[in-house]
């Protein structure tokens, strides 16, 4: 059978507006948080304001005898597995004997109307006895600290040895960086409604990221068949990667239950930042090696991350971390040595970028250094230094297809700078009339990067798409049905145009992910375009060739898995193995204006230039890139979750500062498509590279304005001045 499909509109390559565009943005889309049915009770959480106790008591009494209160929680009504996680089962679902940080579930309310449930929670009686949290990451690991669980500090460590990891040369430059602690800051806060479905099981309609492993884990906190709970995608108003884990799938679900009550929970902001995963803060000390014509010799790297005190995906953020940590370069030699640590902050997990994001700061940082220790050029250098097509990485995986670093950071060279803009606004701190613009020196800075495509370490990763065409009244019609999770990157519309240029037919339209196919895998590590992409495409290749026979009134329908090539776990003692499925590399150019007096940066420009295999929908990959580019900008600039003692002190949009549109810079675009040798249409992932080379090339901008070292992230006004 032919693989070529005839000629239809909205196909792959065309450059389309969203699908669900229009409904967003006239307010017509219906987000979790708008879900509604009739009789529903609504739930509410108290939490811990304690990151570290032990719980003697818990007195539910007065919140039972409320108003308006239908049930009220607490560990001891979990139905059966009372931990879980995404990766290692460690987080109760409700505080059992102790809570280990700031905001930890200890008890459900469901009750009539969310006023009533909220303070039927504040009401609940905790007799905690305080301990002293363990906060700094480093002290947690050295022999003697008070262990955060009953094995210890050390949630994983990964050690990669390659070639002579002692090699010496005669340039060397050392360094230490710290990256601090990002919120993925989306704006539509968790929320979900659980419907018991009269037969012992129930339905949840959930913002989620993974539909699949929060249905195993909801089964398996409620002691049902996975067949019993049936979850459907909601409204995601963002994810980045918080929404990996649990935060009230299984609360709503186990109120619902108790009540025999449809029960809605949504969590305001302040509970939000409470509530889910933040990017682990990083300290990175590195040593780079170079011969005097700049080739790189060896590169040695001691990186620890803050795992908070739950495991979420820390032993997959680890593990990218130490493989990504030599950056997209030939490094013949190199020791890594990569630990993620127990603590009592906030849990970190899953961040756009994951891991990737932190060690770019310190490789792009000690670039930099080793160009002006050799007196070069630091894009030169790059350049000189870049892999290639079968280059290896420190792990000893060879990289397949071309690698676009020396073509995409040429092209950042010869854009044209932005012109200078009269507009006083357009000064830093201008929205302010802050300066006056004497004392502002304009420079710029480059930064390169990478990131691994899908799951990784042998990580079996899926996808299953369903597509059904039918003809009725003489036209051919095409459903998809995949579980893929549409979080706002667009993955509905690549299902869309996938089928329409396999199937050359333009009526598309794609069912509701839910649980009731198989799984498509997490909406995470930049893969859905490519496993569900593939899928899909395997699933219309199976029908096209019986449609030109198909009657009036027919129907064919077929359902396709598709996998990536198989990876492999790392070697224990040297983490050698070819442990990654693909990968994706991304450049930028910083453009910044800084009144070096006042410590006031703007980022005037910041040019994005990916290599991104085929670019399916190029006004959505557009999208991508702007986004995650302004997300790496606020890495740099203003963006820290604040913890003091364990405690989280920014619980809101005032004292966490995300970028706004005075904030943004321009993002001009520069897309490759120089394909990937393993994914349909030669297929990369898009979504998490542009927030890893941002960041970086912000600081080699700040850097070459101030001669500051500017060593930590985000950077503050005091950090630039004088």
């Amino acid at each position: 059978m032919s693989t070529t499909a005839p000629q239809t509109t909205g196909g792959v390559g065309e450059r389309l507006p969203r699908s669900d565009g229009r409904a967003k943005v006239t307010g017509e889309f219906e987000y979790s948080s708008d879900l509604r049915v009739e009789g529903m009770l609504f739930g509410a959480t108290l939490r811990s304001p304690h990151p570290s106790a032990r719980i003697r008591a818990i007195d539910t009494s007065a919140a039972v005898a409320a108003r308006g209160v239908r049930a009220v929680l607490t560990h001891e009504d979990v139905p059966a597995e009372k931990l879980v996680g995404s990766v290692v089962p460690d987080q109760p679902v409700l505080a059992i004997d102790r809570v280990r940080h700031h905001g930890e579930p200890i008890a459900l309310v469901a009750a009539d109307d969310p006023d009533a449930a909220r303070a039927a929670a504040a009401t609940i009686a905790v007799d905690y006895e305080v301990a002293e949290p363990v906060v700094d990451p480093i002290a947690a690991l050295e022999p003697g600290a008070t262990p955060v669980h009953a094995g210890g500090n050390d949630l994983r460590t990964v050690h990669i040895l390659h070639g002579d990891p002692g090699a010496s040369g005669p340039v060397v430059v050392r360094g230490t960086y710290d990256v601090g602690r990002q919120d993925q800051a989306f704006l539509g806060p968790e929320s979900g409604l659980a419907v018991p479905d009269g037969r012992g099981g129930v339905d949840l309609h959930i913002a989620t990221q993974y539909l699949h492993v929060d249905r195993d884990q909801v089964a398996a906190g409620l002691g049902l068949a996975p067949d019993q709970v049936r979850l459907v995608l909601a409204g995601v108003g963002g994810a980045f990667g918080a929404r990996e884990d649990l935060s009230m799938q299984l609360h709503a679900c186990m109120l619902a239950l108790a009540t025999g009550r449809a029960v809605k929970m949504v969590y305001g902001r302040e509970e939000s930042f409470l509530g889910h995963v933040h990017r682990h803060p990083a300290h990175m000390e590195y040593e780079h090696v170079a011969d005097r014509d700049g080739r790189l010799i060896a590169v040695r790297l001691r990186l620890i991350l803050d795992g908070g005190a739950y495991a979420s995906s820390s032993t997959a953020v680890i593990a990218n971390a130490a493989t990504l940590g030599c950056g997209p370069y030939d490094v013949p030699n190199a020791r890594i040595e990569a630990t993620v640590a127990y603590t009592n902050n906030p849990p970190s997990g899953a961040m756009r970028g994951f891991g990737a994001v932190q060690v770019a700061v310190g490789y792009e940082a000690q670039m930099d250094r080793l160009a002006g220790a050799l007196g070069m050029d630091p894009v030169r250098l790059r350049v000189l230094n870049a892999l290639s097509e079968g280059g290896e990485l420190p792990t000893g995986q060879a990289v397949r297809g071309p690698v676009a670093v020396p073509e995409m950071l040429e092209r950042l060279v010869s854009l044209p700078m932005p012109a200078r803009d009269a507009d006083p606004r357009a000064l830093p701190g201008g929205a302010f009339r802050a300066t006056d613009g004497d004392g502002i020196v304009r420079e710029v800075g480059y930064a390169a990067g990478f990131k691994n495509i899908a799951f990784s370490e042998g990580y079996d990763d899926p996808a299953t798409a369903r597509v059904r065409v039918e003809r009725r009244d003489g036209r051919l019609s095409a459903t998809v049905h995949t579980a893929a999770t549409e979080v706002g990157q667009g993955v509905i519309g690549v299902q869309e145009q996938i089928a329409r240029t396999e199937l050359g037919i333009p009526d598309v339209r794609v069912l509701p992910a839910d649980t009731r196919i198989a799984m498509a895998g997490s909406a995470s590590a930049s893969r859905l375009t490519w496993i569900v992409g593939g899928a899909v495409q395997a699933a219309c290749r199976a029908v096209a060739g019986e449609l030109d026979g198909l009657p009036e009134g027919g129907a064919v329908e077929a359902e396709r898995t598709y996998r990536h090539p198989r990876t492999h776990a790392m070697d224990p003692v040297t983490g050698q193995g070819d442990s990654h499925a693909g990968f994706a590399f991304v450049a930028h150019r910083a453009v910044v204006d800084v009144d070096v007096e006042l410590g006031l940066a703007r980022v005037v420009e910041l040019a994005c230039a990916q290599d991104v295999g085929l670019a399916v929908n190029p006004l959505a990959l557009e999208g991508q890139l702007h986004g995650g580019t302004i997300q790496g900008l606020g890495l740099a600039l203003t963006e820290e979750l604040a913890t003091e003692g364990g405690i989280v002190r920014d619980l809101g949009f005032g004292g966490y500062r995300i970028p706004t549109m005075m904030d943004a810079a321009a993002v001009p675009t520069i897309v490759l498509e120089l394909g990937n040798p393993d994914a349909p249409y030669g297929l990369r992932g898009v979504g998490e590279m542009p927030s890893i080379s941002s960041t970086p090339a912000v600081l080699a901008a700040l850097r070459a304005a101030t001669g500051r070292a500017l060593v930590r992230v985000p950077v503050r006004p005091e950090d630039l001045a004088g």
